[in-house]
């Protein structure tokens, strides 16, 4: 063993105690690894930044703006709820319906994306079925990586060994050739995750603060107006879309409640619906045309002249706290005149206790009572110095353009199909959806760019200059060469299997790209002296690096959920490792079997 080796392995086990300790966030471990490989020498500085502009990295970036495009328009939502309806209340039934579901997507796209996807589909689902988001993410960004082994185009390292193999003089990989093992390996998979479930962590996900922005759901009044396309549809087909996220308590046309039930009635224009409904709708009702907030719709005529147009084209949204000696308290909503005397129009309310019925602004005002308010900015100095309200705040909830849904799914399906047919580098096709989800109105890009999360970004900016150290240091070299030495006089299965092994453990510092184009031409070479097929050789060394769950730094996948999640690094080595284990026994056993010598 050489001193770069040495220091290289000493680097390597710094970062992975740093990760297991817990004691420094994982961003600032990242960054303590790139600022060591470049001190110490073993890479050039350029080299160590390099991860930064790495095509995973960019990648990551992209979907997460992607991703937020999905969830701002209610595609993840309407994932989410169709998973719920197949899943009902039960924990095992979810992973049953999403770890398929997302393997086969995964194996025709890119597995960021997918995991990227079903990340707020899957921490909505958490929070209305009321289970730890913890026990449902980790499994599914497994699930992402076994569905990479259905197909050639499922994982980059699988067309590269297809490449490698065709370059070697020996038939290449159809795009179905592993599908065999791959159906075996998610079956597999997802059937150990329901045995293993009692090694799955039970936390709370990392966003259920509960701050004055997500105090749950608002009352609110909406309005149907004239040319909306729910006009002469029925309430059933209203609530199909918006059931999950909108409670209607009450339907007013002309004033008047209509009887229930509600379902087979028609919407008209001008009908009012008193309902309660998330942050999120609440805010992106401001800027939905088919739907709009019945108080702001009154605001032309309620807000003294010279107010409404300056109101109508800087609004914002605010909340205030009612305070416990308000002169507010016990007077209707309608009569506190808001609108007249600030120059702001109450259009929600939410109440820790009690119900809403009639016309919202009928309902007395009690201590503790938060009224969203919707104005011009100026206007909220004045109301500040008002000694009624407890507390005076931006209304902090990112928005849900639901009629833009389809645009999303279009923009989904161009960068999914333009990084699929190679015409465009994936990174090039991922980065293009992402700039178009903002430029379209899909998601405003000061959302777009609050959801790119840097500690997954950093993580993967250090796994690169991690994977480019362990070449140059002559570790991967090394590795290699005691490689050809322990697989010497083996017997088939055994010799698979620590392919598999060292596959796993080597694309946890490099990748599974950077590992394929390492030890691929070994198990090539090594096939013949094994009494193996170089095509099963080749196989089971490109699964194990798609499918080791050891770290999360061997998947990009994985470092997607770490913090959603509020995983720890032992939580996926508990869970990672027997999984890793078990697909490793069944890869080195159906690999000879689907790619027989000859």
């Amino acid at each position: 063993m050489t001193a770069p080796i040495a220091l290289y392995l000493l680097i390597l086990a710094g970062a992975l105690m740093l990760l297991f300790s817990t004691r420094v966030r994982t961003d600032l471990a990242a960054l303590l690894v790139i600022l060591a490989l470049a001190l110490s020498g073993l890479i050039p500085a350029h080299a160590a930044l390099s991860g930064f502009s790495s095509e995973a990295a960019l990648i990551t970036a992209s979907v997460f703006v992607i991703s937020a495009g999905l969830a701002a328009t209610g595609v993840a939502d309407g994932i989410g709820h169709r998973i719920g309806l197949l899943a009902g209340h039960s924990e095992w039934r979810t992973l049953l319906v999403v770890m398929p579901a997302v393997a086969l997507v995964a194996a025709f796209t890119h597995q960021l994306m997918v995991v990227a996807m079903m990340l707020p589909a899957l921490l909505n689902l958490a929070r209305e079925k009321h289970l730890a988001a913890s026990r449902l993410l980790l499994p599914m960004a497994y699930a992402a990586s076994l569905g990479t082994t259905l197909t050639v185009l499922g994982a980059p390292a699988f067309l590269l060994t297809a490449s490698l193999l065709q370059r070697s003089g020996l038939p290449t990989l159809g795009v179905f050739s592993i599908a065999p093992l791959g159906l075996v390996l998610v079956a597999s998979g997802t059937v150990s995750m329901l045995l293993l479930r009692w090694l799955l962590p039970r936390r709370g996900d990392a966003e259920s603060d509960a701050a004055l922005g997500g105090l749950g759901r608002y009352y609110t009044e909406i309005a149907v107006p004239k040319g909306s396309r729910w006009a002469g549809r029925t309430m059933d087909e209203f609530m199909a879309q918006y059931g999950s996220h909108m409670q209607v308590l009450d339907w007013l046309r002309a004033g008047v409640s209509l009887p229930r039930p509600f379902a087979p009635l028609p919407l008209l224009d001008g009908d009012v619906l008193l309902v309660q409904a998330s942050p999120e709708e609440l805010a992106g009702l401001v800027a939905q045309p088919d739907l709009v907030l019945h108080a702001v719709v009154q605001a032309g005529e309620a807000l003294p002249r010279g107010l409404s147009e300056q109101a109508q084209g800087q609004a914002r949204l605010f909340q205030a706290m009612l305070a416990p000696q308000s002169a507010l308290l016990g007077r209707r909503l309608g009569e506190a005149d808001l609108p007249g005397r600030f120059g702001v129009v109450p259009v929600g309310l939410w109440r820790r206790d009690g119900w809403l019925g009639g016309e919202m602004a009928q309902a007395p005002l009690e201590a503790g009572d938060v009224l969203v308010l919707w104005g011009a900015p100026e206007r909220f100095r004045s109301l500040a110095q008002f000694r009624g309200f407890l507390t005076l705040s931006p209304f902090r909830a990112d928005l849900r353009l639901r009629h833009k849904a389809r645009h999303a799914l279009l923009i989904l399906a161009g960068s999914v199909l333009a990084a699929a047919s190679g015409l465009i580098e994936p990174v090039l096709a991922f980065m293009g959806g992402a700039v178009a989800m903002m430029l379209s109105g899909c998601v405003p890009a000061e959302q777009g760019y609050r959801a790119i999360d840097l500690r997954p970004f950093l993580m993967i900016a250090a796994a690169i200059p991690l994977g480019l150290a362990m070449q140059a240091s002559g570790s991967a070299d090394w590795l290699a060469h005691g490689l050809q030495l322990l697989l010497h006089g083996q017997s088939p299965f055994v010799a698979l299997l620590l392919l598999f092994a060292t596959a796993a453990l080597v694309t946890q510092p490099l990748s599974d790209t950077a590992t394929t184009a390492l030890l691929v031409p070994v198990a090539i070479a090594l096939a013949d002296a094994m009494q193996l097929s170089p095509t099963a050789a080749a196989v089971t060394v490109t699964t194990g690096a798609v499918t080791a769950f050891i770290t999360p730094i061997g998947h990009h996948g994985s470092l997607l959920v770490l913090r959603a999640g509020n995983y720890r690094l032992h939580d996926f080595v508990l869970l990672g490792l027997p999984l890793t284990t078990l697909i490793g026994v069944v890869t080195a056993w159906i690999a000879p079997k689907l790619f027989p010598v000859g």
